[in-house]
């Protein structure tokens, strides 16, 4: 049997619209690595809280953009981030980290540097990778296989994200989620945005396992036709 042709796949979209689960769930599926892009930026900036940089001041983020060591480890059944050795897979998601984030992202050295290591992370992926995101059709792998733009309505995100939080208040995390999404958007560095030859995919009234599917049937589709 031919080993099927190896696929780069980029997967945007915002918050709350399904990307890490689909993201992870295609790569297990299809024996693809998997990167969560998102994680990577968590992790800078969980560096520089803990680092006490002062994250009003993009002068003193980019000063110190280069400095943190940040690991992914790319295996889907189990992705991994380490930040200068230690395990951060769980601190990133803190409330402090994840309303910081947005603002050290718009940094364009941070972005530069990650950047650089994501390109280099989809480059040593011997398989395929599917790498999850905000910008990832549009500047980091312009050139992938396939790229997949996920959207929702903000409510179906908001009660998705909810109920990841653990009963947090819908209204409030859509509130977030909406705000998040502005200044993702709005970003004169890479911005949140469908690139034009993005396969958009509604995610409003599909389950996950529906979303996983369609992703899934795209990128046999395109592996086919190499």
């Amino acid at each position: 049997m031919e080993t099927p042709a190896a696929v780069i796949v980029a997967i945007d979209g915002p918050s709350g619209t399904g990307k890490s689960s689909t993201s992870k769930a295609v790569a297990a599926q299809l024996g693809l690595s998997y990167l969560d892009t998102g994680a990577q930026y968590r992790a800078i900036t969980w560096w520089m809280v803990n680092n006490g940089i002062d994250l009003s001041d993009a002068s003193a983020i980019a000063a110190v953009a280069g400095k943190a060591d940040i690991v992914s480890g790319t295996d889907p059944s189990g992705p991994t981030i380490t930040v200068d050795g230690t395990d951060v897979a769980g601190p990133i998601r803190t409330t402090e980290v994840t309303s910081q984030v947005s603002a050290v992202s718009a940094v364009p050295e941070v972005r530069a540097r990650i950047t650089e290591l994501q390109r280099s992370i989809a480059a040593s992926a011997e398989k395929g990778i599917v790498v999850e995101g905000r910008d990832i059709g549009t500047t980091v792998l312009p050139d992938a296989d396939l790229k997949i733009f996920l959207t929702a309505s903000p409510e179906a995100r908001a009660a998705r994200r909810s109920g990841e939080l653990k009963g947090s208040d819908v209204k409030a995390t859509q509130e977030a989620l909406v705000a998040r999404d502005k200044a993702d958007s709005s970003r004169k560095t890479s911005p949140l945005a469908k690139a034009g030859d993005a396969v958009e995919v509604d995610t409003t009234d599909l389950t996950l396992q529906q979303v996983i599917e369609c992703v899934v049937t795209l990128v046999e589709e395109k592996r086919a036709s190499r």
